[in-house]
């Protein structure tokens, strides 16, 4: 019988897995939507991802009348719950959030019919577009009363999120600004603190001092702001002496996140190292400025859409400078780096028409690292994610030939990495380090003793 003769059960069948008649899941199936009145009844959960960061968007949305709250479990049950809901070829960081999130489900501190979950979505060629089927089929089998709500700039999910108005997308960017500023500062003092615990002080002064700021109509003084923040970390007693630096580099979950790194940042400072973690602020510009080439090397979006993004990325970029002019008049901390040096760091290794995932911004960040001295770098690199190890671990060796002192340490974060194993790659890459820091000093001991004989 011919196939559109077929009754429609049999083509069902036919068709549920390539003609196998095996049943499959169907993401079209009914499911929770958040809605706005479920804004006054329900809390809402976020992966914990940008230390630095969420807890300022969380106050933000907070003003908004949402309640959030920042997931920081991180136990081995986490990777456990995200292994038997999600498929092991999936990235590593859609397991570590699936299962962040069904672990804090399962803790009793949740009313489950009063609960929701956000994520992020780039919209981009990456898993991470399509995260939301892949957490609501987890939470089918488990808390199928849980709604999934979206932020995104890409038109997917539409009606299922936060509204993004643009005063609250004003807030946001600079919300991701004043993280950056406290992120980088807090990194450049902790290691040299004479008091133990003073960085931390400083830091929670200054996430202090920003939510003062959006509770009235100053949070758009980032420039005041900015200064207060120097001058609250100046005010932290240091050590003059050197330390190794490391930067932190990859994919932007195991970037950031301490349960999809394994706690990396805090490894780096129990091994005496300062460590230097690229901005938000430089992702959300990759982003803006992919729009852009879309425009330009593909022919994709619109000539109105690429106007609006080139005026975005034109207050960004200027508020990223007035920010970097600030910390360089003052003079005692590195300012994170220019995206326009970014971009030419990214011409000289790889075109900024490979952006599927983290694309050029790897090599770029790399190549700035090293030109502003910080030679040794960790390269995040999560289980399947094929465009950060082409463009991370692929472009090491242009990297190493353009830049002789460059001390790069790809590791590789997954479900069956031990923490010792991606630590013992770490200080191996730190053993070096600390051979070439030591040959350094030497040297400018010896040219400060031929100046002291002249």
């Amino acid at each position: 019988m011919p196939e559109n003769k077929l009754p429609e059960e049999q083509r069902e069948q036919k068709y549920a897995c390539g003609g196998c008649g095996v049943g499959v899941v169907d993401f079209t199936d009914d499911y929770p939507t958040f809605k706005p009145e479920m804004k006054e009844t329900h809390t809402i959960l976020i992966p914990d991802m940008l230390p630095y960061h969420f807890e300022i968007i969380k106050y933000v949305l907070a003003k908004e009348g949402y309640k959030i709250e920042v997931l920081h479990n991180d136990s081995r049950a986490v990777i456990d719950e995200g292994l038997k809901h999600v498929h092991n070829d999936t990235c590593f960081p859609a397991l570590c959030v699936i299962g962040q999130y069904i672990d804090a489900l399962k803790s009793g501190k949740y009313d489950v019919d009063h609960t929701a979950v956000l994520i992020s979505q780039t919209g981009g060629g990456c898993r991470a577009s399509n995260y939301l089927p892949l957490i609501r089929k987890a939470l089918k089998a488990e808390f199928p009363q849980v709604p999934v709500l979206s932020i995104n700039f890409s038109g997917l999910e539409k009606g299922n999120g936060i509204p993004m108005t643009v005063p609250l997308l004003l807030k946001a960017a600079y919300a991701i600004f004043y993280g950056d500023n406290i992120m980088t500062l807090y990194n450049q003092t902790l290691p040299y603190e004479k008091e133990k615990g003073a960085a931390e002080k400083a830091r929670q002064a200054c996430l202090q001092m920003v939510y003062d700021a959006f509770d009235g109509k100053g949070y758009k003084k980032y420039k005041q702001l900015t200064r207060r923040m120097i001058e609250t970390f100046k005010a932290v007693p240091r050590t003059g002496e050197k330390k190794v630096k490391v930067g932190i580099v990859g994919e932007i979950y195991v970037k950031y996140s301490p349960l999809g790194n394994s706690h990396l940042e805090d490894f780096l400072h129990e091994e005496d190292c300062e460590t230097v973690i690229p901005g938000l602020m430089d992702f959300v510009l990759y982003c803006v400025v992919n729009t852009i080439n879309d425009r330009k090397l593909y022919k994709r979006n619109s000539v109105l859409l690429t106007f609006v993004y080139k005026i975005v990325y034109k207050f960004l970029y200027h508020m990223q400078r007035e920010i970097i002019k600030i910390f360089r008049e003052d003079g005692t901390f590195e300012p994170l780096h220019d995206f326009e040096h970014l971009r030419r760091c990214a011409d000289k290794v790889i075109n900024q028409g490979v952006k599927m995932g983290e694309g050029w911004l790897i090599p770029a960040e790399m190549a700035a690292l090293a030109e502003t001295g910080t030679d040794n770098i960790v390269c995040a690199q999560p289980f399947g994610c094929l465009p950060n190890h082409i463009a991370g671990k692929g472009v090491v060796r242009t990297l190493k030939n353009m830049y002789k002192d460059e001390n790069i340490v790809p590791v590789d974060y997954d479900p069956s990495a031990t923490r010792v194993n991606q630590e013992n790659r770490i200080k191996l890459m730190l053993a070096t380090a600390r051979e070439n820091l030591k040959r350094e000093m030497q040297a400018e001991g010896e040219k400060a003793e031929k100046e002291d004989k002249r």
